[in-house]
């Protein structure tokens, strides 16, 4: 019995010396819109005892930077947390891709998704004057003073080899990093896209997933940088992850009353919802961020070099996956193909990964 007791005690010492896993250092770069998709995406992250979320970067997408730098604040504040937020690129990298937009859509086509972002309407510019209209209150955070590009630089070189990028937006902002910075490449421990569809049809257009056909030559740049891993999360796997309202009504139940749970019946999914009980929608960037906290949630994958198009025409932000060698440039990437579906809205709706 001495023995046993003894034995005990030593592996209870044992235990007790062995540090607890590091948590995942990540930045999200993102699109920022409320709530679902990118809102929840970085609140996930944000109390995720997994994770450390060292800042959130905004870029043009589904919205203006102004307008996602002003959403990400919101969302912090009403969750009682102070994240760094920096807001970046308003444009995409080709010159007059906004400006000539109209005509672009004439000539290159639609796909399922009408959707277009900040594309059809001007950008408000300044994020405060955007928060305050847009909220009828003054902010109780402000952005930090870097643009998203230092930021990013400067948190990577504090951080060599530990941080995570969540880029789940268009990846304006990382590529211009990697052309200001291109020592930071090796100095980023991964990757995770949000972005592209390989092996079935894009959305927003026949050829191209949105994010990625916001701005492809971000996109291609930043595929064929040298990164240590790469992850792509893209519409092969987002559309086998259907999102309906007891889905929804799960999330409001785990978040109870307060300002996230009205913000979320508020805006478009919840007014779908609430006028229609049969409607269904899908998960996106909450996927990529799910992936980072477990990775043992995703259960098919395919690698391969990918490539992004960036000829100007019908297949511009097209996403491609080569079966063994693709062009010169091109780098190996994972593609996620499958995920535990259950295991993931038990994770989404685990209370420890909300504000009290």
């Amino acid at each position: 019995m001495k023995m046993l007791f003894v034995l005990f005690l030593v592996c209870t010492l044992v235990a007790a010396a062995v540090p607890a896993p590091a948590a995942e250092k990540v930045i999200v770069d993102s699109d920022m819109v409320e709530m679902f998709d990118d809102g929840v995406a970085m609140l996930l992250l944000a109390n995720a005892p997994e994770v450390e979320l060292l800042g959130v970067t905004t870029v043009a997408g589904n919205s203006w930077p102004s307008e996602g730098t002003a959403f990400a604040l919101r969302q912090l504040e009403l969750s009682g947390l102070d994240v760094p937020v920096a807001e970046g690129a308003s444009r995409p990298i080709r010159p007059g891709r906004v400006e000539n937009f109209p005509l672009e859509r004439k000539l290159f086509g639609i796909g399922a998704d009408q959707w277009v972002g900040a594309l059809d309407r001007p950008d408000p510019g300044d994020w405060k004057k955007f928060y305050q209209t847009y909220y009828t209150t003054e902010p109780a955070l402000a952005p930090d003073r870097r643009h998203a590009v230092d930021f990013l630089i400067d948190t990577v070189r504090a951080n060599p080899g530990e941080v995570t990028i969540a880029a789940i937006g268009p990846a304006t902002n990382l590529a211009l990093a990697i052309l200001k910075a291109p020592d930071i490449v090796p100095m980023v421990k991964r990757v995770v896209y949000m972005g592209g569809s390989f092996f079935q049809p894009g959305n927003v257009t026949p050829a191209a997933e949105f994010n990625w056909w916001f701005d492809p030559d971000a996109a291609r740049l930043t595929v064929r940088a040298a990164f240590r891993e790469q992850i792509v999360v893209g519409l092969d796997v987002c559309e086998k992850v259907p999102f309906s309202r007891d889905r929804y009504e799960a999330i409001l139940d785990v978040w109870g009353e307060g300002g996230l749970s009205d913000m979320l019946r508020n805006n478009y999914l919840g007014q779908n919802f609430a006028s229609d009980p049969n409607y269904s929608h899908f998960i996106w960037d909450v996927i990529t961020a799910a992936i980072i906290i477990d990775p043992s949630l995703v259960t098919g994958s395919r690698t391969h070099p990918i490539d992004v198009t960036t000829d100007y025409g019908l297949s511009y932000g097209h996403s491609l996956a080569y079966p063994t060698q693709g062009p010169e440039g091109a780098r190996h990437a994972t593609i996620i193909t499958e995920i535990d579906t259950e295991r993931f809205w038990q994770l989404l709706l685990n209370p420890d990964y909300w504000p009290k």
